[in-house]
């Protein structure tokens, strides 16, 4: 059983924030050869005695696909450099996951990462798997529609962490792609900074989570996690990744129920809760400097009880994790092997 436990925020205001201005790079862009790979690492180290472990293991084996398919993903259409110059005038992101027009090399992802994992996943969500591969290509358009757009009416809620998976790879490949193509000429670098600072700055998605970096250069400082194209982007501590207010944040932590209060005090957690009693939205926080192993992505999925803890109090969720959904579907409820 656990417990939920709050902390206030330590450092002052204004102190923090002239200590970051200057010193954090604003965007970190994933890796080609291993931003799924380090997801993978992480859910099978989470598993591992965890009571969600078999779910974190297809988690990681879905991570493994999502890998490979990055690897050999096609040449696909990109924003060319009227495009993102246009997308720096108007401060939007140029790859904005609501309107891109999606190439159908994306389909052709999903249908290879739902042919390896079908022989690796629970038996209750074979079923779902086989019918991936041969989805009509027109339901798989309306379904990504869904996903992108936040809409859980009619959504397929077991296909989705699937459909979502094959989405990542594809915005990913898009971000990675973008990047090496470079910045036409007047603009330093195709992706900055966009009018809304809570939404990804390449995709315009909203975040799974945020991060703080361990290591030399970025230790301590914070960055969002994109929950569909895994870049991050730099948000100074001090401020609520829903609403920006600086007042008001609170840090939710699970401990054990028949933990003391000593004991609680010298484990520093690696995930926290970040709510905001301004706006009533919180966001998981995962520290990467007291765990370098942690990955945003796996340790959201393997922390979904304090999820259950802060949604008690009334607390909504900012973020998104797209490879576990809650909602209302038209379709028949999604099998608990799978989802």
């Amino acid at each position: 059983m656990d417990k939920i436990t709050s902390t206030a925020r330590l450092m002052d205001a204004e102190e923090l924030a002239q200590r970051q201005a200057g010193e954090a790079s604003f965007l970190q862009l994933p890796a080609r050869s291993s931003v799924f790979a380090e997801r993978s690492m992480r859910l099978r180290q989470l598993a591992s005695g965890h009571a969600m472990g078999k779910f974190l293991q297809f988690m990681a084996e879905l991570a493994d696909a999502q890998q490979r398919a990055l690897a050999s993903f096609p040449v696909v259409p990109l924003p060319d450099g009227e495009a993102l110059m246009q997308a720096s005038r108007l401060g939007m992101p140029p790859l904005p996951g609501e309107h891109w027009p999606r190439d159908p090399a994306w389909q052709q992802c999903l249908r290879q990462i739902a042919t390896e994992v079908l022989p690796k996943a629970p038996e209750g969500g074979r079923e779902v798997l086989q019918d991936l591969t041969q989805a009509d290509g027109e339901w798989l358009e309306q379904q990504a529609d869904k996903l992108l757009h936040g809409v859980m009416q009619g959504l397929d809620m077991a296909a989705a962490p699937i459909i979502a998976s094959a989405l990542q790879v594809y915005w990913t490949h898009l971000v990675i792609a973008v990047q090496e193509q470079g910045a036409p000429a007047g603009l330093a670098e195709p992706f900055g900074r966009v009018d809304d600072a809570t939404a990804c700055p390449c995709c315009g998605s909203r975040p799974t989570a945020s991060v703080v970096k361990a290591g030399a250069e970025r230790g301590g400082q914070r960055y969002l996690h994109c929950s569909l194209c895994s870049t991050q982007w730099h948000m100074v501590r001090i401020k609520c990744t829903h609403c920006e207010s600086t007042k008001g944040l609170v840090y939710e932590s699970m401990a054990p129920v028949d933990a003391t209060e000593e004991e609680s005090k010298g484990r520093e957690p690696v995930v926290q809760a970040e709510a905001c009693s301004e706006c009533g939205h919180y966001l998981k926080l995962v520290h990467a400097d007291r765990d370098v192993m942690a990955e945003p992505v796996a340790d959201d999925l393997a922390t979904l009880t304090l999820d259950l803890l802060v949604a008690e109090t009334g607390l909504q969720r900012h973020g998104v994790n797209l490879l576990l959904l809650f909602g209302e579907s038209e379709e028949p409820a999604p099998d608990p092997e799978l989802q």
